[in-house]
């Protein structure tokens, strides 16, 4: 298990990238949160086996399809954290 804190930077709002996020998370088995920034970059915590978190992590280079990742900032959380699911958090 690993937990990591990422933010994404880029044009990452507005073009549904949590909602986007949540579905890749589920799919590759992670919980955690994702949420909008002031600043227009996303947040998110990770939480989950080690393989489907680094899928998790490869996914959010290139993000939902309208998006156009710039930059993505990964720390990780340690202990590691659990969560129930995954999130959007407003």
């Amino acid at each position: 298990m690993k937990t990591m804190q990422v933010r994404v930077e880029g044009r990452v709002q507005g073009v549904y990238f949590r909602d986007y996020t949540r579905r890749q998370a589920l799919l590759e088995g992670v919980d955690g949160w994702v949420r909008n920034c002031p600043d227009g970059s996303v947040e998110a915590v990770i939480s989950g086996p080690e393989n489907a978190v680094d899928a998790m992590l490869d996914w959010l280079q290139v993000g939902s399809p309208h998006a156009r990742v710039l930059a993505v900032h990964v720390k990780e959380i340690t202990p590691p954290q659990t969560f129930p699911n995954f999130q959007i958090r407003y």
